[in-house]
């Protein structure tokens, strides 16, 4: 299948060494639902009509030209083939100004990923040693293109067998985290409830795997649609609301998700390798009271050591006197 039109096209220049490439959407949004506006008493299409703000009238497309504000209600008019008249190297050229790590580019200032694909054999050696050299030395390219009327910061980088721009977004795009984390307090967790957060996040430990990305929310649509088109009424169902715990309660609900964690199936259909146990802290500290503490009857099956000892360890040796052991299971 052959790819889709080209975005641009142009030249990709490395000092003295050029090549001439295309760009192409490395996404893609065509499969989604989309909807049309209609007229709820008819069913019949809308369309949407430029009108003059200040007469009312309905404004012909031919008539509409671009306008920059320099004072309130105060506009210069600037036309299409005055901005097509400006000549700067990125309109045609994809000039490397610099090689930086990878390691070091800030995520939130990728944006849109491109394809760069050559499109004359006899480029082909210098779009090779681009890349090669790049990937041989864990680096990545930043070069300037004009894409959509607009000059962008791209990143270049090696993919497989070619090679993946990104464009990047300017500083004043990208908003500072400390406006928002500012206020968020520094809390000391203790060490056995980071150790069953950490067991959490090792049971459900798994490659990156983008296949098991599934829309949810798109699905439900398609569903709702496919309802309608039957004729029966969608039934709408509201999602219970998060329960958010703290404090001493969120030690109950780390010990709940473990359990939970252990007899769920894995989604792609096998379990996770279980991780071992974290090991209680203090293990051989004494305790402070003979006295044992009341244990929570909803958790009888996580029998898990306790920092601290002593409370938790002789819970661990009594319980199996009280109820059989579940097969299959080991002790915590």
């Amino acid at each position: 299948m052959p790819p889709p039109r080209p975005y641009w096209k142009g030249y990709l220049k490395l000092s003295l060494v050029s090549c001439p490439i295309s760009l192409y959407t490395a996404t893609s949004t065509s499969e989604k639902v989309t909807f049309r506006q209609l007229n709820r008493k008819t069913g019949n299409r809308l369309k949407q009509q430029l009108v003059d703000d200040t007469t009312g009238e309905v404004v012909d497309s031919a008539d509409k030209v671009k306008g920059y504000e320099v004072d309130k209600d105060t506009y210069i008019q600037i036309e299409d083939s005055e901005i097509e008249e400006i000549k700067i190297e990125s309109n045609h050229t994809i000039e490397i100004e610099r090689f930086v790590p990878k390691a070091q580019i800030d995520e939130r200032y990728a944006d849109s990923p491109y394809y760069l694909v050559p499109t004359d054999k006899s480029g082909l050696d210098a779009y090779s040693v681009i890349r090669d050299a790049m990937h041989d030395q864990s680096m990545a390219a930043l070069g300037r293109v004009v894409i959509s009327k607009r000059e962008r910061v791209i990143m270049l980088q090696p993919w497989g067998r070619g090679l993946l721009g990104t464009t990047l977004r300017y500083p004043y795009e990208v908003r500072g985290e400390e406006v928002y984390f500012a206020e968020i307090p520094e809390i000391k967790i203790p060490k056995d409830m980071l150790a069953l957060a950490e067991h959490i996040l090792e049971s459900k430990k798994a490659d990156f795997d983008p296949s098991q990305f599934n829309d949810r929310y798109e699905q439900a649509i398609v569903e709702m649609i496919n309802v309608k088109k039957a004729g029966m009424p969608p039934a709408l169902q509201k999602p219970p609301a998060p329960r958010i715990v703290g404090g001493t309660d969120l030690m109950a609900v780390l010990r709940q998700s473990m359990k939970q964690i252990e007899d769920e199936d894995w989604e792609g259909g096998a379990k996770p390798k279980a991780a071992k146990a974290p090991a209680a802290a203090n293990a051989n500290a004494a305790p402070k009271s003979k006295k044992a503490a009341k244990r929570n009857p909803d958790q009888r099956e996580m029998l898990l050591p306790i920092a601290g000892g002593g409370v938790g360890a002789n819970a661990a040796k009594e319980e199996p006197k009280k109820t059989a052991k579940p097969a299959g299971r080991k002790a915590g």
